[in-house]
């Protein structure tokens, strides 16, 4: 079933919630610049399993508000806690991928993992989607910059190009065009925003440290958005984590290997 939640007075975010009876619940956080539907094929699998899946729509996206202002780390983090009250949550796992990732993690920094069991990053933007001078393994301020001026001239063929990056493994073209069009939900301006967001923010370097929960990391290692080397500093940062690589994926590994994925998450959850 589908809820609005509202976390200011003039913006709600929208909340899909799946097998509400399940014996654990999962609250998902998708990846730039898609929605709660990019798990389809885990939502598809893992209520089968007995489990609770609830994905958000962060502010911008799918079928949440699209406000002008907001789209900072902290702010993206105090959206989650607003769902996880609502709808009183308790010894959940909280999953995000790629930017929403990024948004897990200062969750647990910012609110003291607030009703969180276990921790799980999939190809997480974290702890820097850029480049820094103490930390060279993410994309070059120029290619991000290229994103956002893309966003601005173009945003259908600048989702075309990020959408051809994204998968390892062969996609049919009507698969290409779902994907597509799940960015497309977006607004232009909160797009821009979020990926502004990776330039301005400050790193997720001192967040890693203050995770205390068990945490699981999927990665592949094809993944052009957020090279593997993240996935390793994650590991490093993170006390009791474990890092799975996905040899045949790239940043989409929740498709590319579909079936390896749902297992790994299954077995980490119990």
């Amino acid at each position: 079933m589908g809820y609005y939640v509202r976390v200011e007075p003039d913006v709600n975010i929208y909340v899909e919630d799946l097998n509400p009876g399940g014996r654990k619940t999962i609250l998902f956080i998708h990846g730039w610049p898609a929605n709660h539907r990019m798990f389809e094929y885990q939502f598809d699998q893992l209520p089968k399993m007995g489990y609770r899946c609830i994905g958000i729509d962060t502010r911008g996206f799918g079928n949440s508000d699209k406000p002008w202002r907001g789209y900072d780390y902290d702010r993206l983090a105090d959206d989650v806690r607003y769902v996880v009250e609502a709808f009183k949550l308790q010894y959940f796992i909280l999953a995000g991928h790629s930017t929403g990732g990024a948004i897990a993690i200062r969750y647990m920094a910012r609110h003291n993992g607030f009703g969180v069991s276990k921790l799980a990053l999939f190809a997480a933007a974290a702890p820097s989607l850029i480049q820094r001078p103490y930390f060279p393994y993410g994309l070059s301020k120029e290619d991000v910059n290229k994103l956002i001026q893309e966003t601005y001239n173009d945003r259908p063929q600048m989702l075309r190009g990020f959408g051809n990056t994204f998968f390892f493994q062969h996609v049919t073209e009507p698969f290409s065009e779902w994907f597509f069009q799940l960015g497309l939900q977006a607004a232009g301006w909160s797009t821009v925003a979020v990926a502004s967001s990776w330039l301005n923010e400050e790193g997720l370097f001192s967040d890693l440290g203050k995770i205390r929960v068990p945490t699981l990391i999927l990665h592949g290692i094809h993944d052009k958005v957020c090279l593997f080397p993240l996935a390793e500093a994650q590991r490093q940062g993170i006390s009791n984590s474990k890092l799975v690589p996905f040899i045949y994926s790239g940043h989409g590994l929740f498709y590319d290997e579909r079936d390896k994925f749902n297992k790994e998450l299954a077995e980490f959850i119990g």
